[in-house]
């Protein structure tokens, strides 16, 4: 497999200029931009992103795109359309699917109390090559939990893509400690003075 390491989280700059010119910055954790990515949705500039995601992510060759209920959904998906292959999500509202299944329940220290995460194993179907997609990476407990379910299914998980990362929230090494390469469309160093400070692309 010729996986080009540095260019799974080379910046994409169209993303990185939106979010130093727009985005909501509250405190120094905080990072909203949820007018163009997972609140109101921009078709154009969610399928350009997930376009590229799915480029980089190609090399993984990839049987199914794994994501979790709501936010991951359209990235996800077009992931899975340009590379032509099903897109599976874990239910996280009301997730009442078919036995047998797998669960995990995630703490959310931000919001408080658990999420419960449910895949019916079924649509995870064992020796699957799994790739997963969400919008943000903050502290990686989302893509861990998704993580071990695939490979309690029995699949084989390749990487883990996102649009947009948190680095000093240290998710990536949470993901990068099972095995899994992490592929980011933009890398947040730090939110300070009411401005995200993003890793710039190399001249």
């Amino acid at each position: 497999m010729n996986i080009n390491i540095s260019d799974l989280t080379a910046p994409y700059p169209p993303l990185v200029h939106r979010i130093e010119a727009e985005a909501t910055v509250i405190g120094d954790q905080i990072l909203k931009i949820d007018h163009f990515l997972n609140h109101r949705i921009e078709p154009a500039f969610i399928v350009d992103m997930g376009r590229e995601l799915a480029r980089r992510l190609s090399a993984f060759h990839p049987t199914l795109i794994l994501t979790a209920e709501a936010s991951g959904i359209a990235p996800g998906l077009v992931v899975a359309q340009a590379l032509n292959v099903p897109l599976v999500y874990a239910k996280k509202y009301s997730p009442q699917v078919e036995s047998p299944f797998i669960s995990r329940l995630i703490p959310s220290p931000t919001k408080g109390g658990e999420t419960k995460l449910v895949l019916a194993q079924r649509y995870v179907p064992a020796g699957a090559r799994v790739v997963l997609v969400d919008d943000f990476l903050s502290n990686g407990r989302t893509a861990v939990a998704l993580v071990e379910m695939a490979r309690e299914a029995g699949a084989e998980v390749l990487a883990a893509g996102f649009i947009v990362e948190k680095r000093f929230k240290r998710g990536h090494e949470a993901v990068e400690a099972l095995g899994i390469p992490v592929s980011t469309l933009a890398q947040v160093e730090r939110l300070e003075g009411g401005k995200a400070i993003l890793r710039q692309a190399e001249e």
